[in-house]
This record gives C-alpha cells, structure tokens and sequence, in this order.
C-alpha cells in the first residue's frame, strides 16, 4: 500500500509541473509511458550498435495512448505540408496507427485503403506487402511506418510498393536501423523468436538494417527524399515531446 501511495504522490508531482507534450491529443504531460521498462530492457548489444528507432523510454501518452512514432510522423507531415495533400488523395497505410489513420481520413481522402497481413479490425483489409492485390499505379501515397523490418522478401516488398505507387506518389517508410552497422544483417539460420529477439531486437524482426538501408530502399527505383530530424523540426525539443531525434523521415519519392 506504501508503494502505492508513493506512486500516486509521484504521479500527482508530474501532472502538476508537466514538463513534456503530446502533440497528437495536444495535452501538457507530466511523463511519457515507457516501452516494457524503456532502456532497460534494451540490451548492451543494441545500446552499442547505435540504434534508431523508437524511444522507449518516451513511448506513450497517458491520455491518448499515441506512441513515439506517430508523434514523430505527425510533425513530419506537419512540417512538409503534407496533411493537406490527403484530401482527394488515394492512400495504401500498412499497419495504420489509430491516430494517423484518424488524421488521414480527416482530410476526406478520394481513397483510404487501411491495410495489414492479420487485420485486427473489420475497417482493415487483409493486405500482403509481398503481393499487393491493387492495380499499377494506383496510390497517390503509401505509409509504412516501423513495417520493413518485419517483411521476409524486403525487395519484393518494396518493388510492389513502388508498382502500385503513382508517379510523382511519396511512399512513407519509417524503419529502424543501427547507426553502427555499415551493412543490414540477416540469417536464415536465426529462425526462432529468442534469436530473432537477440540479434534483430524483437521476436517479429527479420533482420537489422544498418546505414545502407536508404541505397537499399531507392534500389527499386525510388529516389530519397529523406530528411533528419534536425533540419526539418530544429525547433521541436525532441525531450518534450517524446520523439527521437535521431531518426530521419523517410520519405521517397516515385519518379
């Protein structure tokens, strides 16, 4: 009961001298929830191999329940002016986040098509990345946000992203990558959940990408338009509002 109390003391403090924001449901925040127990749970292995992706000590809003990466990618089509350009836009989302999905169909998009392999909701269509079931070029946008890294065939992944996307179309691809290793790593030998925990750093990751992940993603033909953190939202404390810094926005374009 003592650890309790403690807790809500602590939890009280917070709320009162809130020092972090969510910019999604626009509220102040006392503390952003960790992922499992944040770094701790991270391993010495992933810690030196510079790993970009999510911020697991920031991961979710206790009012809203967003996470880091749809933080994240709202400021980035925020600052790029692309909010705006879903309406009457054609749209492929893989895996859609409750609340970019929510953005998106604001803006009334022409189409909205809300895709994953195991849908978990009757709205979500039963879509396989390696097999995509719509014609050539019929997209105007694809968003695959921390997605690539659970696909066994990634250049077939991609080369169908690209087929269905129009040209001049952006595709979204926010993928996690360690800023140690110069080549992306994978092994048809690590075919169980605790290996794949250990060596790519989740039970469903397939492999590791290392930094030539953005050459590995324009070799099907789209070109980077790729941008970090620190030149596009200079001004965003990346502390506050629960995002990392770190990681750039992935975005290509269709030629």
């Amino acid at each position: 009961m003592k650890f309790i109390e403690k807790f809500r003391n602590k939890i009280a403090r917070l709320c009162i001298f809130p020092r972090h924001y969510c910019c999604i449901c626009d509220k102040k925040v006392g503390f952003f929830l960790p992922y499992k127990k944040g770094l701790k749970s991270v391993s010495a292995f992933f810690r030196v191999l510079n790993m970009v992706g999510s911020d697991v000590d920031n991961f979710s809003c206790p009012h809203c329940w967003s996470h880091d990466r749809e933080r994240h990618l709202f400021l980035f089509l925020k600052e790029m002016g692309l909010i705006s350009r879903f309406k009457n836009a054609n749209v492929l989302h893989f895996a859609p986040e409750v609340w970019i999905s929510k953005l998106i169909q604001e803006q009334l998009p022409a189409s909205y098509v809300k895709a994953d392999l195991y849908p978990a909701f009757p709205d979500i269509e039963k879509v396989d990345m390696l097999a995509i079931q719509y014609a050539n070029e019929a997209f105007d946008f694809v968003i695959a946000n921390h997605v690539l890294e659970h696909v066994q065939d990634e250049v077939q992944a991609l080369s169908e992203l690209h087929r269905v996307l129009k040209p001049g179309g952006l595709a979204i691809l926010q993928t996690p990558y360690s800023a140690k290793l110069k080549h992306t790593f994978s092994d048809p030998g690590i075919d169980n959940d605790e290996a794949r925990l250990q060596v790519y750093g989740q039970e469903d990751h397939v492999r590791l990408y290392g930094l030539d992940i953005f050459d590995r993603f324009s070799s099907v033909g789209f070109v980077s338009q790729v941008q970090l953190h620190k030149d596009l939202l200079p001004e965003i404390d990346s502390k506050k509002y629960g995002v990392n810094e770190l990681e750039p926005f992935f975005l290509f374009k269709k030629a």
